[in-house]
């Protein structure tokens, strides 16, 4: 949980993401199609990775931890999530309030 916090303390957009995931490439790809930048954490690469997609877990992603999307240093929740606030006409507002 502290590695999750020291990495979403920068209050912009980070996405927890696995190298191999396909949801997880459509969230990155989405977020850069926007315009935004979005801090990339891929967990299979991290030496923590699997006590981070526990913690992930813990937080409230639900059946899969990844991707994982944090705005502004709270979780947003995962595809379905980022993808409702898109196609509901909220998504980009919310990353416009960082800057």
């Amino acid at each position: 949980m502290e590695a999750i916090t020291r990495i979403v303390s920068d209050k912009g957009v980070v996405i927890f993401s696995k190298s191999s995931c396909c949801m997880c490439y459509a969230v990155k790809i989405l977020f850069h199609d926007l315009g935004f930048n979005p801090k990339i954490h891929e967990i299979d690469l991290d030496p923590q990775g699997r006590e981070i997609e526990k913690a992930l877990i813990r937080l409230g992603c639900n059946t899969t931890s990844v991707p994982a999307v944090f705005i502004g240093g709270s979780l947003i929740g995962s595809t379905n999530e980022v993808m409702s606030l898109h196609l509901g006409g909220s998504l980009v507002p919310l990353l416009r309030a960082l800057h």
